[in-house]
């Protein structure tokens, strides 16, 4: 069996061959359609509303300070979202105030229909193959808000120079609106271009703290992940009730009903 030893004849000792993870460079890309200025369930200080877009820049900020603690050789660039996509900060850093001065630079830019997310893929190919000759990987997190249009890419299948990461944030279902189409659409975007495994994340809740969690599963480097159906984070916390056998008959195990 490949990646395992034997020391007997009944036991085994797996070696874990040896492989060099690459230092990352990341691509936000960031939806500027008037859904982005949806207001979450959550308010701020003194009640003030909270929207989608304010979440993204403090989920964003809360991303690239926590990258940084892990390996302080990431770098960051930023994009925006409207019809097409288009650059908010070329330069890649490490540096967070530049990643502060991007997203203060980031506004609406109105209603934009279906997105082309041709372009997208286009500058990240680009900038993938010179992240390549510095011994780096690629990767672009996409923040998608719109609930009824579903974006459009035209990208040959066997290019796969970066990995796609997708965070969907959404309204409800409802007339006017059509979320698993658009998650669809996402979905076939993130396997068409991925090289590495790609994760994919929606919320119709408007909760800010769901979109917290789901930029801390993203920290994970795409050469370290296990495929998206066997994440696991974070773990339920749920009570556990001693065995059946171990407990007294004369007394009973009180469950909470929170």
């Amino acid at each position: 069996m490949e990646g395992m030893e034997a020391q007997s004849s009944s036991t085994f000792a797996y070696v874990l061959k040896p492989s060099q993870l690459f230092n990352e460079d990341i691509l936000f890309c960031i939806d500027v359609d008037a859904e982005s200025m949806v207001e979450m369930k959550v308010t701020g200080s003194k009640g003030r509303p909270i929207t989608r877009m304010d979440s993204i820049k403090q989920a964003i900020l809360l991303f690239v300070h926590a990258k940084l603690a892990i390996n302080s050789d990431h770098r960051f660039a930023f994009a925006s979202l409207g019809k097409t996509a288009s650059w908010l900060q070329r330069e890649f850093s490490s540096e967070v105030d530049s990643a502060i001065a991007a997203l203060r630079g980031l506004s609406v830019d109105g209603s934009c229909g279906n997105a082309d997310l041709t372009q997208l893929f286009r500058v990240a190919a680009h900038e993938a193959k010179k992240s390549r000759a510095q011994n780096r990987i690629f990767r672009v997190i996409l923040i998608y808000c719109r609930s009824s249009a579903p974006p459009q890419h035209q990208w040959p299948a066997n290019q796969k120079l970066f990995t796609l990461d997708v965070v969907y944030l959404h309204d409800k279902p409802g007339p006017e609106n059509c979320p698993q189409k658009v998650y669809d659409a996402l979905v076939d975007a993130l396997e068409h271009v991925s090289e590495y495994e790609g994760y994919i994340h929606e919320s119709g809740q408007g909760l800010t703290r769901v979109l917290f969690r789901y930029m801390c599963v993203l920290l994970s480097h795409p050469q370290q992940r296990c495929q998206q159906d066997d994440v696991a984070i974070p773990k339920p916390l749920t009570k556990k009730l001693p065995a059946a056998d171990s407990t007294p008959a004369e007394e009973s195990v009180p469950v909470s009903s929170k």
